[in-house]
């Protein structure tokens, strides 16, 4: 593992048609939370520094936003990532099969950012904790960094993933691992030419 100082970068985010899960109604889970919180779309859009206009398009899953965008509306409305797959799964279930585990996308895309990151849930109905798959195409990217409560570790399954966590830059190849506290600011992006995939585990799941 390589570490090495930096800034975390960030481009400017460019909404793409939208490729939510089919049956997970994850934009109206959105707007449901929102109005529950009694929050107008301009005034969740001025909480979280984005555009009216963006967050109805999500509400209407007509936009996919960065991976840091859903987590700052997530977190603004009391929920989490790991909500929006958990919310109508059988409480009973135990086993997930290959193939049959719902994938978020998120395909933050502009010039050289690939096709952005999905992240594949290894289990429904989590409270303690929220174990996914980060699959990262070459040039996909967090969009910044993320901040919350908790603790995260990982474990590189295949790839290269340039991680920046409190300020420092860590490159993280297949077969490394990490942990670190979630309120430290982390996100990442995928700088070479093939897919990453990372085992990833929050807790609690706040993500």
């Amino acid at each position: 593992m390589t570490v090495r100082s930096s800034a975390a970068r960030s481009r400017p985010e460019a909404p793409v048609p939208a490729s939510f899960p089919p049956g997970l109604k994850i934009g109206l889970k959105l707007r449901q939370a929102r109005k529950a919180r009694r929050l107008t779309l301009k005034e969740l859009a001025d909480r979280i520094g984005a555009s009216e206009s963006l967050l109805s398009k999500i509400e209407n899953e007509r936009v996919i936003p960065s991976l840091q965008t859903l987590h700052k509306i997530v977190s603004e409305l009391g929920i989490s990532i790991g909500a929006l797959f958990s919310a109508d799964a059988p409480s009973e279930q135990i086993v997930f099969r290959k193939g049959q585990r719902p994938i978020l996308s998120m395909d933050t895309v502009g010039r050289g950012q690939g096709r952005g990151i999905r992240i594949e849930s290894l289990a429904l109905s989590h409270e303690l904790l929220y174990p996914s798959i980060h699959i990262v195409a070459p040039g996909g990217e967090t969009g910044g960094t993320i901040n919350h409560v908790g603790e995260e570790v990982g474990y590189v399954l295949e790839g290269e993933l340039h991680m920046t966590i409190d300020g420092k830059e860590y490159v993280l190849r297949q077969g490394d691992s990490f942990f670190f506290r979630s309120e430290l600011a982390h996100g990442y992006r995928n700088e070479g030419d093939s897919e990453a995939r990372i085992l990833w585990v929050n807790t609690p799941s706040t993500f």
